[in-house]
């Protein structure tokens, strides 16, 4: 069974769309992440370095990427948009994960509702399906 996912990212959210032939299904992860970082123990006095806090938002990250590419990890094409650095990054741990190949689109997208998202990715593969279907024809 084909499997086609489609994924909004930034570094506080993840919402994927995972396209088979039964239908459609959506899974959001969240990084627990606010909009401005704030670790314990974030003042100079406290003796924690701006790298030190450099290191803990990389680790957090890591550990959130590494849940977004479980959910990925089978799909036959991925599509991957959102506002900021996150899909380059996650690009990146596909890369490494060796994942690239599956990679179908990357492009960036402002903030959009699950609706939006999920109409985005069912319009990017019902329009790549329905090409390679005139391609076998011809």
């Amino acid at each position: 069974m084909k499997k086609e996912i489609g994924l909004w990212i930034d570094h506080r959210k993840a919402v994927i769309v995972i396209v088979t032939d039964d239908g459609e299904e959506i899974k959001k992860i969240s990084s627990d992440m606010e909009k401005r970082v704030r670790f314990s123990g974030g003042t100079a006095a406290d003796g924690l370095t701006e790298g030190a806090r450099d290191r803990q938002l990389g680790n957090h990250l890591n550990s959130y990427y590494d849940q977004v590419v479980a959910v990925i990890r089978d799909a036959d094409a991925i599509q991957i948009f959102g506002p900021g650095e996150a899909k380059g990054e996650l690009e990146k741990r596909l890369e490494h994960a060796g994942l690239k190949a599956s990679i179908f689109a990357l492009e960036t997208a402002d903030k959009m509702t699950d609706h939006q998202i999920s109409a985005k990715v069912r319009e990017r593969f019902l329009t790549s399906n329905s090409r390679s279907e005139v391609k076998e024809i011809h």
